[in-house]
This record gives C-alpha cells, sequence and structure tokens, in this order.
C-alpha cells in the first residue's frame, strides 16, 4: 500500500487494499478509502466519508468539507461516494447540512477540473462534468446526464436522466430527461438525438419519447393537461419516466426556447 512520508492520516482512518496516497495528502477522522483508490497528491478528504472502490482524486481536491450552508451547526453529516469514480484537479464535494443526511455520488462518473458537488446532492451513475460545472444544494443529477463546461445549477433543481446541459448555462428549473437545454437562464432546445442513438434506443423508444416530448412542450397543455393525456394511453417505459417527471417537478420544467424546440424526425 504506497502511502507518500508526507501524507497526513488519522488513525480511525479505514484504508483499503492497493490504496495510493501520495504527497501532502490529509485523510481525517472518520473516512473509509476503498480497495484500489488513489489520491494524486495535496488531496484532503475529510469525514464522516465513505468512499467506494477504484476511485482516482487529482491534484489539489476538497473532498467531504462541511456543507457553507450557514444553517449548518456542526452536527455529523455524511458524504457517500461509489466506484470508478474520477475526480479531476480541484474537484470539491461537500457533505450534507441536516443531522444525519447525506451527499451521494454514484459510480463510473468523471468529474473534470474545478467541478464542486455542493451539500446534499445525489449524483446517478456515468455522468460527466465538465470544467467548472457545479451544482447548488439539493441538486439530484441523474443517469448519463452530461453538464456543459461552466454551467450552475440552482438549488433544488433536478436533471432528468440522459440530458445534456450546454456550457455556460443558468439551470434555475428542472430540465426533463432525454432533452437538450442550454442558455441563461436555460431553455429546453429539443431532445438529446445524438446521445439517445449513442445509447442504442431504438427508433420505437425514440418514437414514444419524441410523442411525451411533443405533448409536454408543442400541444398548447398546461403539464398537467399534458401529463393526463399521455397517462390516458399505454406509455412505454421511456415515455412513462419521462412523463412521471414532468408530473412530479418541483420547481416547474424548463420552458422551450422560443424559437420553438427540434424533437427530430419520426
Amino acid at each position: 500500500m504506497p502511502i507518500h512520508p508526507t501524507a497526513i492520516i488519522d488513525p480511525s482512518a479505514k484504508i483499503g487494499a492497493d490504496v495510493t496516497i501520495g504527497p501532502y495528502c490529509i485523510i481525517g477522522a472518520g473516512v473509509e478509502l476503498g480497495d484500489g483508490t488513489t489520491l494524486q497528491h495535496h488531496v484532503t478528504v475529510i469525514g464522516p466519508t465513505k468512499i467506494g472502490k477504484n476511485n482516482r482524486f487529482y491534484a489539489y481536491g476538497s473532498i467531504g468539507q462541511q456543507t457553507q450552508d450557514l444553517k449548518y451547526a456542526a452536527e455529523p453529516t455524511y458524504l457517500e461516494i461509489g466506484d470508478d469514480n474520477t475526480f479531476r484537479e480541484f474537484c470539491s464535494v461537500h457533505r450534507a447540512t441536516s443531522p444525519g443526511d447525506k451527499t451521494v455520488i454514484g459510480s463510473h462518473n468523471n468529474f473534470l477540473s474545478y467541478v464542486h458537488i455542493a451539500h446534499d446532492c445525489i449524483v446517478g451513475n456515468h455522468v460527466i462534468f465538465s470544467n467548472n460545472g457545479t451544482l447548488a444544494g439539493h441538486v439530484v443529477v441523474e443517469d448519463h446526464v452530461i453538464l456543459g463546461g461552466l454551467s450552475a445549477v440552482h438549488q433544488f433543481c433536478r436533471i432528468g436522466t440522459r440530458s445534456i446541459i450546454g456550457g455556460c448555462s443558468k439551470v434555475v428549473q428542472d430540465v426533463t430527461p432525454y432533452s437538450t437545454a442550454d442558455g441563461n437562464p436555460a431553455r429546453t432546445r429539443g431532445l438529446n438525438i445524438v446521445g439517445l442513438q449513442r445509447a442504442g434506443f431504438t427508433r420505437e423508444q425514440m418514437r414514444a419519447i419524441r410523442a411525451a416530448f411533443r405533448k409536454v412542450y408543442r400541444s398548447g397543455l398546461n403539464n398537467a393537461q399534458a401529463v393526463e393525456e399521455l397517462r390516458s394511453g399505454p406509455l412505454t417505459t421511456e415515455a412513462t419516466v419521462f412523463t412521471d417527471f414532468v408530473s412530479t417537478t418541483k420547481r416547474g420544467i424548463t420552458p422551450g426556447s422560443k424559437a420553438g424546440v427540434e424533437d427530430g424526425e419520426d
């Protein structure tokens, strides 16, 4: 287990097998590092934080620091990170705010330099955050999302599965699954056609998603009316995901572009 002599590790920290801890890293009390994890150098991990297997933390990361929420009063809060994630230089991830709560990050994610994930966020699996992508507190990011560089997401927003957010965007409402959003403030520009094709979605799946998307964004109905009409007929799994997301939004969904939304061809 290669641990550089300049690293400072609290005696209570639990270090798995084949973990690499480089020069000038600091591992605090209550930290668990899973097997095969690598900390390059100058990485700080503060507990209570549990990190899974085969994660890679590049230089100057700050992981598990206390929330910046001013309500925090030094209660025990948590951070959990899954397996096979990459955190590039200067990434920061904060623990939750309220006693017993968690910030949670899944597995197989790629966070580029200067990404910030704030308190109480829940991030799924197979996401990519480009440089300086930033989440405020209590944001939910579902699986296979791409967040463009220099983009920021307002607190309590949700980002739906397989959506993509353009660079330099300001997201203040929920982004529907399978969609593209861009702008300041962000607007829904259309379906993530290329992303869905690359993921192997069939023509039938794409048609079902497109029909649900058009009902919400192009029919002139409000969200509740669109959901009611969609649920009056049979729905595929993908259309159900889209419909359920719209029906449960609390901040409202990102509106369509004034120039209209593009949803591809049948």
